[in-house]
């Protein structure tokens, strides 16, 4: 495996998968290209920033010439894929289609990178979890991943549409603009910049349904005026 010197048998596997997907690319041809786009050594976390323009152009050889290229969108695609991990085993539970919707439930997108963990940038998560909460119970309804919004003229817009079923979206981090959509789009951004397990934002959430949801959440769960319970509750405590 034409690979580096101190670079994790992880981190190598995922390369050489990557190249093999990509028609006539050798390890070493790819290694050059993703030198040209990552700064720093090649790490799993490191190769999650690469892009399908990224590859188009480093096999291309400038933006120029990236219309000639005549390797496959799918074979780019597939390669971005491997090189961010998401033909490894991340131990997420199969998701489950709800024939019908839990009455008092609220649809949750978290934005993740490694399994079941809210650890994410809005714009730049790997995909996004997509979970059917109520207070008594929740379930995982969908994984959307987030490779095509490369491909998108308006990366955050993009990302918006893929959770425009949802109504609250939970976040490590988002930009202004960025914030500006999701909330445009009826959905309400909950920031925890620690991150950790899916669970335990949802847990939270749940608690804050059954005990005395903030006007906004009584809002979402189809409370009437007079129901909502009116108590000063920062996001930051829910999330």
């Amino acid at each position: 495996m034409d690979t580096e010197p101190n670079m994790s048998r992880d981190t190598a596997l995922r390369i050489a998968l990557a190249a093999r997907a990509l028609p006539g690319v050798a390890v070493g041809q790819l290694l050059e290209i993703l030198h040209q786009h990552i700064n720093g050594p090649l790490t799993e976390q490191s190769l999650q920033g690469v892009t399908v323009t990224d590859l188009k152009v480093g096999l291309a050889g400038s933006e120029e010439d990236v219309d000639l290229l005549d390797t496959p969108m799918s074979a780019l695609k597939e390669a971005v894929r491997i090189l961010w991990g998401e033909t490894v085993a991340d131990d997420l539970p199969r998701p489950v289609a709800l024939a019908e919707l839990p009455p008092g439930s609220i649809r949750v997108a978290v934005a993740s990178n490694n399994g079941e963990q809210l650890d994410g940038h809005f714009g730049s998560c790997l995909r996004f979890l997509v979970y059917q909460l109520g207070a008594g119970g929740r379930t995982l309804v969908d994984i959307r991943s987030t490779l095509d919004g490369d491909l998108a003229e308006d990366k955050n817009a993009w990302r918006v549409e893929q959770i425009a079923d949802c109504q609250v979206l939970c976040v490590v981090s988002i930009g202004g603009p960025a914030a500006a959509k999701v909330v445009k789009a009826g959905i309400h951004p909950l920031k925890q910049p620690k991150g950790g397990p899916a669970a335990q934002v949802l847990d939270e959430l749940q608690r804050v349904m059954a005990d005395a949801p903030p006007p906004w959440l009584a809002k979402l769960l189809g409370k009437s005026a007079e129901e909502r319970v009116r108590f000063e509750l920062s996001e930051d405590e829910v999330a």
